[in-house]
């Protein structure tokens, strides 16, 4: 069904957006007037868009990397710099398609909406993903958009059994912001994801160093960890890296000013 919204309720939108800080109020206006149901609906996106709720939460979806990811409130927002993580999963992913394999195990672990996997899956599509994480709203929402094999709980632990071993391609988009930087982050951010899903310990890698140490149980001969991370911490996570037997490399891209660390078995 087609809804119209008046230029009355858009007009009113964009004062409302303005008047709140939204910088580009127009546009944002334009796009919670499309996914409205009716004008009491959008004065309503309208007025949790005003009060800082990231604008993909509210419109229920964010465009990522060639794919529409759908959001519940609360949920993690897939940022663009983690495009980066995407591309290299895929590429990883189609260097084990092209050994002539049926398919390819790709997990995303702490997987949030489950955007990593399912646009690595649209770039390969050939691959088999898990998803795993411990908030429920973050698995409900990754089921929605990635179908079954979407598990709650720590880390590995949910995971089935089966996947010790055989696992080419691990994205593990862990919480990497140090403790002391939670507060300079956006008030979108602070107030509107949850605080499991940012903060990464002191330093920001007390989750990464968890990963690592037990992906090489997991990991199949020739499979690939990749994390995001920032340039401050490239030091410290090759270490912990290097400790897990794994073969580093880091990658850059400076657009989206993203680092992603590679860690090989």
């Amino acid at each position: 069904m087609t809804v119209t919204i008046s230029a009355g309720a858009l007009d009113r939108a964009i004062h409302a957006l303005r008047a709140a800080g939204c910088v580009f109020a127009e546009d944002e206006a334009a796009l919670l007037g499309r996914a409205a149901t009716d004008e009491s609906t959008l004065t309503a996106m309208v007025e949790r868009r005003a009060r800082g709720e990231p604008l993909e939460q509210v419109v229920g979806f964010a465009d990522f990397c060639g794919v529409r990811v759908d959001l519940r409130p609360g949920v993690f927002v897939p940022r663009v710099r983690s495009e980066l993580l995407v591309h290299l999963g895929a590429y990883a992913a189609q260097a084990r398609l092209a050994t002539d394999r049926a398919t390819a195990i790709v997990v995303d672990l702490c997987c949030g909406s489950g955007a990593l996997g399912l646009a690595v899956r649209a770039q390969a599509p050939r691959s088999s993903v898990y998803a795993a994480d411990s908030d429920p709203v973050a698995v409900a929402c990754a089921r929605d958009n990635l179908g079954g094999h979407v598990y709650q709980g720590d880390l590995f632990t949910p995971l089935p059994p089966r996947l010790r071993g055989r696992v080419d391609v691990l994205l593990a988009n862990v919480p990497y912001v140090a403790t002391p930087h939670i507060p300079l982050l956006p008030a979108e951010a602070r107030d509107h994801e949850p605080l499991a899903a940012l903060d990464g310990g002191p330093d920001g890698l007390d989750v990464f160093r968890r990963v690592v140490e037990e992906a090489p149980v997991w990991l199949a001969s020739g499979g690939v960890l990749l994390s995001e991370i920032t340039e401050a911490q490239i030091g410290a996570a090759s270490a912990a890296v290097k400790r897990a037997g794994l073969r580093v490399e880091v990658a850059h891209d400076d657009d989206r000013e993203a680092t992603v660390i590679l860690g090989h078995r």
